[in-house]
């Protein structure tokens, strides 16, 4: 007798730790369900996958959109300066300090221009010569304003 009583009190602990353990269950699945169906009417499943979908759907599109425009914006990216380069140097000997520079300003595919100066005592001149795939265009690059091309990153 002392045996069944035995075996009957796990057996009735068991089924009460069972119960608590489905009981823990379902409040957790009524509470997803709850936030699933947080601002939906009709509360049925087949309302709120419809939702889902549908915000899904609308994601998608955004996203497409979005997409686009990031293509847009690097084909648009590719003519933009890009690379910039800077030499500094002393083209005439008499004067001091290296007042002179070259700035290149180049794109993507190295087209652009080159800014060049030229410091002497009396006045500082400035000329600009454009550049196509790294090479003057029109005209030939000094040493130094290949130096700029050639620097520009």
């Amino acid at each position: 007798m002392v045996l069944n009583l035995v075996i009957v009190q796990r057996i009735v602990f068991g089924l009460i730790v069972w119960v608590i353990a489905l009981t823990v269950l379902l409040i957790q699945t009524m509470l997803h369900y709850r936030k699933l169906t947080k601002n939906i009417t009709k509360k049925d499943l087949k309302s709120v996958l419809s939702e889902i979908l549908n915000n899904v759907n609308l994601n998608q599109k955004q996203l497409e959109k979005l997409d686009s425009a990031l293509t847009d914006a690097r084909n648009s990216m590719k003519t933009h300066i890009q690379k910039i380069g800077f030499v500094r140097f002393n083209p005439f000997p008499q004067t001091g300090g290296d007042q002179s520079f070259c700035l290149a300003l180049l794109d993507e595919k190295n087209s652009g221009f080159v800014l060049s100066s030229l410091h002497s005592r009396d006045i500082t001149r400035f000329y600009a010569k454009t550049v196509k795939n790294g090479k003057g265009d029109g005209y030939d690059l000094s040493k130094e304003e290949g130096q700029a091309v050639s620097r520009a990153k």
